[in-house]
């Protein structure tokens, strides 16, 4: 597989979410050597670059966006008529063994 570069950085790793997907991108020459950006899936045109110094920091950074593109797309659906609040979970009631 050929290695994918933007902007002088080589792609290392990706994380796709609905129809967005997340990357990290390395550069040794560059004065920030990590970035993460976000694209379209299947699409090459990547925007809103976070730029970083380490691979820690990035991979804690393309976490932190697909979980808010999560929230976001989770925000989206129509709440079910439950009387459940938003991020509340249900507790099943349990009967005791007889």
């Amino acid at each position: 597989m050929e290695k994918e570069i933007n902007a002088g950085y080589v792609i290392t790793d990706r994380l796709a979410v609905g129809n967005a997907e997340f990357v990290i991108g390395h550069s040794e020459k560059a004065p920030a050597q990590f970035v993460t950006w976000k694209c379209r899936k299947d699409e090459k045109e990547y925007f809103w670059g976070h730029y970083l110094g380490d691979r820690l920091a990035a991979v804690e950074d393309l976490c932190k966006r697909a979980l808010e593109e999560i929230e976001y797309l989770r925000s989206l659906q129509p709440q079910r008529d439950t009387g459940e609040k938003p991020g509340q979970q249900i507790k099943k009631r349990r009967e005791p063994e007889r």
